[in-house]
């Protein structure tokens, strides 16, 4: 077990570089989903007004 500790204290800035990373993946992947959904719904809504 101190191993572990050991490895985690030397290693702290990669560890919460790797979380870091992690999260702003997640929130670009969020962002990339819901700019694909709001296109889809203009695209519904401008469609109907042509019609």
């Amino acid at each position: 077990m101190e191993g572990l500790y050991n490895f985690l204290s030397d290693n702290a800035i990669y560890i919460v570089m790797i979380i870091v990373l992690i999260v702003w993946t997640g929130i670009f992947l969020y962002l990339f989903n819901l700019d694909k959904r709001i296109k889809s719904i203009e695209k519904e809504i401008n469609g109907d007004k042509n019609e």
